[in-house]
């Protein structure tokens, strides 16, 4: 058996089947062990590499031809696989928590296979087709069925479908180049192309408008696996970009653009959060300012860059999951996410909150939790190039770190008399609480993701080498 086989076309009949066939409340115990399996699976089983079980041997072949296109998995994308369901078992198994409706799962699966096949295929410029189809699969689990999409919705899809021509006509100028790289209008024409199309898969400033809104109007649950699914590939995505262009990655202009991106995403999304009234739309500003690192990472001159890259996108995982598993167990009982209506909830809601309060903290890069050692490896490498860069980095950071605290305050601000009490159900304990230990355990104990890192430079044939 074949790779994409095993890691594209079998998550996405299940998730088809999975829409079918199964009931509610089995779907996301089908869906989180299928996502489990497969984690697991390119874990242990090394692709292109025949292992003896007994006296039966098994290999996993690396490609398959499907309608011309090649779809490739190596051995160095087992633990970028692992990684991808792994996280993705991680949002499965929360759905039901999160009273999120059964096609959650089930389009999740068909997505995660899209997005897993975007890194798969080649020629690799088709990937934006398959991110572009990928989107447009969110759609029906944004709106709900016979309900007007909201202006989050709208923006997003047109923004993600803007993105898609820059990318391959961007794609199509760069060969261009490889063949005459001493022609300057075609060199400064594709960069300024590829930026744009970047610019509108990542929502980097001005157009990350659309964020804040989806997590007003959207669904938290669903909204937060949103922006942990897209941007990780598009990163991924984006990587393959600098390294497979000789000039992009040694271009100082192009650094320098990059860098002073990820810079204003990420001052702007932290000082943003710290005037939010509204809770959801405080997780999408924090989202904005991570994706800023994450543009940081990209836009690094270093052998590193791969390597903090993945620091900063595995416990983002995490992160959200938390976060968006939280806002939705509040939603269910405040039926708003402002400021006003989830007062005191600290008391009704001690779970949920501090689940809210520990993710929070962790994208601010706060000691002890899962994102305070990807924050410290970018600010170490950051304050090589750049102490300006590295200065307003922390002035993001303190942004979010205000916004949580106000946010702290809101929730705690109850009346005297008022009890404490436990409303959260048993598996929303159990899924909030794991996923606490979770953040503590990767800010603690960050070595546990160092057999995953390792292997992912070998994905990049120039990058981190």
């Amino acid at each position: 058996m074949s790779a994409p086989i095993i890691w594209i076309v079998i998550p996405f009949i299940s998730g088809l089947l999975t829409l079918l066939l199964l009931r509610e409340r089995v779907s996301p115990l089908i869906a989180g062990v299928v996502a489990s399996a497969l984690s697991l699976i390119a874990l242990i089983f090394p692709i292109d590499t025949a292992l003896l079980l007994g006296s039966i041997s098994i290999k996993i072949s690396p490609s398959i031809q499907f309608f011309g296109r090649s779809f490739t998995l190596t051995t160095a994308d087992g633990s970028l696989l692992a990684i991808i369901y792994g996280l993705a078992a991680l949002w499965f198994f929360g759905t039901e928590a999160s009273g999120t409706a059964n096609r959650f799962v089930s389009l999740g699966l068909m997505i995660v296979a899209l997005l897993t096949a975007s890194i798969a295929v080649e020629p690799f410029l088709f990937a934006a087709l398959l991110l572009e189809i990928a989107a447009m699969l969110v759609i029906p689990l944004l709106v709900p069925m016979y309900q007007k999409p909201g202006r989050g919705v709208v923006r997003f899809l047109i923004y993600q479908t803007l993105a898609m021509p820059f990318v391959l006509f961007s794609g199509w100028m760069l060969a261009g180049v490889e063949a005459s790289p001493g022609d300057i209008n075609t060199t400064v024409q594709a960069g300024t192309m590829l930026g744009l199309g970047f610019a509108f898969l990542l929502g980097v400033f001005p157009l990350y408008n659309w964020i804040p809104m989806l997590t007003e109007e959207a669904p938290p649950y669903v909204a937060g696996f949103l922006l942990w699914a897209l941007p990780t590939f598009t990163v991924i995505f984006g990587l393959g970009f600098l390294d497979r262009y000789v000039w992009l990655r040694t271009s100082p202009q192009l650094s320098s653009a990059i860098q002073f991106a990820g810079v204003f995403m990420v001052v702007s999304g932290g000082i943003f959060a710290s005037l939010q009234k509204h809770i959801g739309r405080m997780m999408g500003y924090a989202a904005i300012a991570e994706t800023g690192l994450l543009v940081l990472a990209m836009g690094l001159q270093s052998s590193q860059v791969i390597n903090v890259t993945f620091l900063i996108l595995i416990p983002r995982g995490l992160e959200l999951s938390v976060w968006a598993l939280a806002l939705s167990v509040i939603r269910r009982k405040a039926y708003s996410l402002r400021f006003s209506d989830v007062q005191g909830l600290a008391r009704s809601h001690p779970m949920a909150v501090a689940a809210i309060t520990l993710s929070h903290l962790s994208m601010t890069g706060f000691p002890l939790l899962a994102g305070f050692s990807s924050r410290l490896a970018l600010g170490q490498e950051l304050a090589g190039q750049s102490l300006i860069i590295s200065f307003w980095v922390f002035i993001g950071m303190l942004g979010l770190l205000v916004a949580a605290a106000r946010t702290l305050a809101v929730f705690v601000m109850a009346g005297e008399n008022k009890l404490w009490e436990l409303n959260e159900s048993w598996m929303q304990m159990t899924m909030l609480g794991l996923g606490m230990i979770g953040l503590f355990i990767l800010g603690m104990f960050p070595q546990v993701l160092q057999p995953l890192i390792v292997n992912l430079p070998a994905l990049f044939d120039h990058l981190g080498q």
